[in-house]
């Protein structure tokens, strides 16, 4: 199945590949996100769903969710736009299938009970059309009763976190991000300075990563318009399991008629 672009005359989705930078850095520092995650979805769908369900990790990053949804015995597909990401991914899931492939533009040969999207990979749309783009190709890839899980960073998140700088220095790599936030225009940057030694010598890589947020009412008309119904949104930081997640991050749960 294919989900075509909802409008016509767009030119062909340029595949999202800014993580392909930093994919070994962020497999060592930022994948165990996943972990925290998973908690939140089992109480939201999880537990909704049969023994050995077709599940989509879509913006899967190094796939530790994907491992995770694969050891608890669900038939776990991960797609990211990430070459290197995926490559990586393959070696920390190598039971589950992974296929490079944007989420504005996904063709996939099956369908699924449930697709989840975690840490904030879908603040990295940067348009509403765009976004609406993405909820209707999970529209087409899910089974008739299937549900779509996935957080957003909101504006509060951004506001109390994105700001200054954090690194982290280790025997062959350091890592400086510089964080910032622009509120007219509802946008976070990501300024990423890394150095990797390969060989005697070092390396410089610097490259932007760039996010958008969208206001609770907006994502839910988007959600609506692209078909779907039995809209939820929890808050991260909400008791509803153990633990919590950031300030400032929403869970969205929505389900195909």
């Amino acid at each position: 199945m294919h989900c075509h672009s909802l409008f016509e005359g767009d030119p062909e989705v340029t595949r999202y590949d800014a993580y392909d930078p930093f994919a070994r850095i962020y497999n060592q520092h930022w994948g165990f996100f996943a972990t925290k995650a998973y908690p939140i979805l089992d109480h939201l769908v999880l537990r909704n769903l049969t023994p050995g369900s077709a599940v989509l990790d879509l913006c899967c990053g190094t796939g530790q969710l994907a491992a995770e949804l694969s050891r608890l015995g669900y038939r776990t597909t991960g797609l990211d736009g990430s070459e290197q990401m995926i490559e990586i991914a393959r070696q920390n899931a190598p039971d589950v299938e992974f296929v490079v492939q944007d989420a504005r533009n996904i063709a996939l040969p099956h369908r699924f009970s449930a697709v989840f999207s975690t840490f904030d990979s879908l603040n990295h749309v940067m348009s509403l059309v765009e976004l609406e783009q993405v909820f209707q190709c999970v529209f087409t890839v899910l089974e008739d009763g299937g549900y779509f899980a996935f957080d957003l960073n909101m504006e509060e998140g951004y506001r109390s976190r994105w700001r200054g700088s954090f690194g982290y220095v280790e025997e062959d790599h350091v890592c400086v991000v510089r964080s910032s936030h622009d509120a007219d225009e509802k946008t976070g940057r990501l300024d990423v300075t890394l150095f990797e030694l390969k060989g005697s010598g070092w390396t410089r890589t610097d490259f932007p990563l760039t996010q958008r947020w969208y206001d609770e009412g907006e994502i839910r008309e988007r959600l609506r318009k692209a078909g779907f119904e039995e809209l939820r949104s929890v808050d991260g930081n909400e008791p509803i399991v153990e633990g919590s997640l950031h300030e400032g991050r929403m869970f969205f749960v929505a389900r195909k008629p």
